[in-house]
């Protein structure tokens, strides 16, 4: 991420940022348009006024006041950069110098820590096994230079997600996203395309295999935090949003999470069950070659993209697998001629397990036996257990067979979650 310094003036003249519209003519395009409400030649006189007064300010200011405002550093330039705070609370001077403080508040502790730039330490745990559990990528870029993200919600297991990090872990991943990789994107762009200025991104949220069961406050909690910090600090950021694969009692769900968002910004969201519908809408806005084949185009599929993104160096694959213990369970993984196989286990519970592992034939005895794995304290701010169960790699090709057996009572009420992850290297 770059970091804010000489902000240069991009010296745009208040006809420059007015245009050559008259005030009907401006209308009439907005409203063919929307989209171009509040941007540089598209502005009434007083929005042009209110732009340099915010200018004057900031420069004056400068210090983190300015680097806020500057969230993805000086390539954005300055018009693009102010217009976007000032959209977001449709011109209003006092109330984004109101927004500013409040997001520069909001992003100190993250910005104290250079907003998290190894994601495993973030997470406190490999970014791998995170979006194993919540799929979640970057992949191409839309017609307009914006950057893709998909979100696949469907696919978050909040179990497993419980038992490798913590919200506020997945907090300071989040800022780590925002602030490196997504930046990364939008200066690699615009490096390759000078004109490029919409520093914004289009999100697939694929609501595909989505229960009901889904939708509690655990996991919503996540999405929550995650918007609460977009809303605030990074504003105007969104182009467009589809929501795809919606099932029908998503509408309630939706009310809700509208409720979290500027209504500006909720109005960018579409909502398409129908995939023939969503493939048109995502092709109109994305070209195929950078669209993933699993949504209509022609690019890599997201979860080949996902499977090689933040795997441990020298890891070829990897499975992760949840599984509840009251008095026993087991996993089973097939590891391939000339594959080496490690096992570790998160956990946050404090009742332990004991783990073996064998071969799931029962012919080559037993690798691993009588590994504890136990959670020290039930606090939920604190980052879980994590134990690699294999002394030793384990060869291809067999098959292994994961047993954990619980070290509580065997009429416990509750079962205990652990994650089994399977690396393969």
């Amino acid at each position: 991420m770059s970091e804010v310094s000489e902000v240069p003036d991009s010296n745009w003249t208040k006809p420059q940022l007015m245009g050559t519209h008259n005030a009907s003519e401006l209308a009439a395009k907005i409203k063919v348009d929307p989209t171009l409400w509040g941007r540089p030649g598209y502005l009434t006189e007083d929005e042009a006024n209110t732009f340099q007064r915010f200018k004057e300010v900031v420069n004056i200011r400068g210090g983190d006041f300015r680097a806020t405002i500057y969230s993805f550093g000086n390539v954005e330039g300055e018009v693009y950069a102010l217009t976007r705070w000032l959209r977001a609370r449709k011109y209003v001077f006092d109330d984004v110098m109101i927004m500013v403080e409040e997001a520069s508040k909001c992003s100190a502790e993250a910005r104290a820590a250079k907003f998290y730039p190894n994601p495993t330490a973030a997470l406190g745990c490999p970014e791998a096994i995170y979006n194993a559990q919540y799929p979640q990528v970057y992949s191409g870029f839309a017609k307009n230079g914006s950057p893709v993200f998909i979100s696949k919600v469907g696919g978050l297991n909040i179990d497993a997600v419980e038992c490798i990090t913590t919200v506020r872990n997945i907090v300071k991943y989040h800022w780590y996203v925002q602030m490196h990789d997504f930046a990364n994107r939008l200066h690699t762009h615009k490096k390759a395309h000078p004109e490029f200025n919409r520093f914004e991104c289009v999100v697939i949220l694929d609501l595909e295999n989505l229960t009901m069961g889904q939708l509690t406050s655990r996991n919503l909690s996540i999405t929550k935090e995650q918007t609460a910090i977009d809303a605030l600090c990074f504003p105007e950021q969104l182009y467009k949003m589809y929501i795809v694969n919606s099932p029908r009692f998503f509408s309630a769900t939706w009310s809700l999470i509208k409720g979290w968002l500027d209504p500006r910004t909720a109005n960018k969201v579409e909502v398409i069950s129908s995939r023939k519908s969503w493939e048109q809408s995502l092709l109109q806005c994305i070209d195929a070659d950078q669209l993933p084949s699993d949504y209509g185009g022609k690019g890599p599929m997201t979860n080949d993209t996902m499977e090689k993104q933040g795997l441990t160096k020298g890891v070829k694959r990897m499975k992760t697998e949840v599984i509840y213990v009251r008095s026993s369970a087991t996993a089973t993984f097939d590891v391939k001629p000339g594959e080496k196989l490690n096992v570790t286990v998160f956990t946050r519970s404090t009742t332990g397990a004991k783990f073996s592992i064998t071969d799931d034939a029962g012919k080559r005895g037993i690798w691993v036996s009588d590994i504890e794995v136990k959670h020290a304290i039930n606090d939920p701010t604190r980052l879980p257990t994590a134990v690699e169960i294999t002394k030793k790699s384990i060869e291809g090709p067999m098959s292994v067979k994961v047993k954990a057996e619980s070290m509580g009572s065997r009429f416990s009420a509750s079962a205990s979650n652990y994650l089994v992850v399977f690396s393969v290297y």
